[in-house]
């Protein structure tokens, strides 16, 4: 669905009322916050996300509807500080500035003649993530709390919603200590800056390290299963990721498994476009 058609989905009237008054929204914090040049990016989904600058720095403005929600992702860009996340500039409610990252050529455009340096960067961004303290507060979900969504009832079939909420069962309750994920560290989410990379969009789960690696292993979606053999590149994904970070092979294959089921469940439940690529990818993990 379109960013207006999620909105809509989700919100109804409310939603389009919102959706109307962003011009006015958007000249109003272009004023206070001394904002040029603003364009919409590509490929929306629930926020509405410009580029643009604030003098000669690049920036990026992030509105939402949902002003909790994207305040939570302000909370963890902020617990991320440091550790190579982009930077919170200004906070307003309902709107976000964010540090620009410049050129913000994603990892996808190494997929997939680079992919095996796609991992190598992937690992590194990852290990600099997790040493983010661990918040003692209790602002953010558990992976434990998200995976509940695999007790109800879904349209997918029996026998692989069972074995997702076994695996559930046995990953977690052989977890290793808890640090602070970001949840969704796919391709799309690890842009260059200068000679570097920066994490965009942090969901912010507490739980063990291994959980991070399954995102970035299916995708890019629907990209990866349009190559003639995409389990050649996941094999290889995971034996990479084993050896770079000190994960069991089949620790990595069984969270890449739980997380496609959860994925598959979520479109469900959103009406994503994307439900068929995760019922195919899921395939791969069984």
């Amino acid at each position: 669905m379109s960013f207006e058609e999620n909105i809509t989905h989700l919100y109804g009237h409310p939603g389009q009322t919102w959706i109307a008054r962003l011009p006015e929204i958007i000249r109003h914090l272009s004023n206070i916050w001394g904002l040029s040049e603003l364009k919409p990016v590509k490929k929306m989904t629930y926020h509405y996300i410009l580029s643009g600058f604030q003098g000669k720095k690049p920036i990026i403005l992030k509105l939402g509807f949902d002003q909790k929600s994207l305040n939570r992702e302000v909370e963890v860009l902020n617990a991320f500080c440091g550790f190579g996340c982009v930077k919170v500039l200004a906070v307003t409610g309902g709107a976000a500035l964010l540090e620009c990252a410049t050129p913000g050529t994603s990892l996808t455009s190494l997929f997939p003649d680079q992919d095996a340096e796609a991992v190598h960067i992937l690992a590194t961004a990852i290990k600099r993530l997790h040493q983010a303290p661990v918040p003692q507060s209790k602002i953010f979900p558990t992976v434990a709390d998200w995976l509940r969504a695999l007790d109800q009832d879904w349209d997918i079939p029996t026998a692989q919603l069972k074995k997702a909420r076994g695996l559930r069962d046995e990953l977690l309750a052989s977890a290793e200590p808890s640090v602070l994920l970001h949840g969704d560290l796919h391709h799309g989410n690890l842009l260059q800056q200068n000679d570097g990379w920066l994490v965009i969009d942090p969901k912010g789960v507490i739980g063990e390290p291994a959980y991070e690696i399954a995102a970035f292993i299916r995708n890019p979606i629907p990209n990866l299963l349009d190559i003639p053999d995409p389990s050649y590149i996941i094999e290889r994904r995971i034996r990479d990721f084993s050896k770079l970070m000190g994960f069991e092979e089949n620790h990595i294959r069984n969270w890449c498994f739980v997380q496609s089921i959860l994925s598959w469940a979520w479109a469900l439940e959103d009406r994503s476009q994307d439900i068929d690529c995760f019922k195919k990818v899921s395939a791969y993990f069984l």
